[in-house]
């Protein structure tokens, strides 16, 4: 998985493959940005190839960390394959999904 900070506290790129393997790093990055930021904290996935549970759990668990402190994690340029997956598991009840 690659990581990248685009805009310190706002903007996060993500590619490569969300798996119980590779998901520390994003979690522990994610953790950062929350609680740094004050808008929206948008995570860009169009390069994600692969996201499993652990991949979900992730993201579920910085929306929860972002909601703490009073922002909106929004997840920008969804695969159209990861898109059916947070529509078949629901989490677009939760999430907020941007173009």
């Amino acid at each position: 998985v690659a990581i990248s900070i685009d805009v310190p506290g706002s903007v996060v790129c993500v590619s490569g493959q969300l798996v119980a393997a590779t998901v520390a790093e994003l979690r522990q990055v994610l953790t950062a940005v929350a609680e740094r930021g004050t808008d929206d904290l948008v995570v860009d996935i169009g390069g994600v190839e692969i996201i499993d549970a652990s991949g979900l759990g992730v993201l579920v668990g910085a929306h929860r960390l972002a909601s703490r402190h009073e922002r909106r994690l929004v997840l920008r340029n969804v695969p159209h394959r990861i898109e059916r997956l947070l529509i078949a598991t629901r989490l677009t009840r939760v999430l907020t999904l941007a173009s």
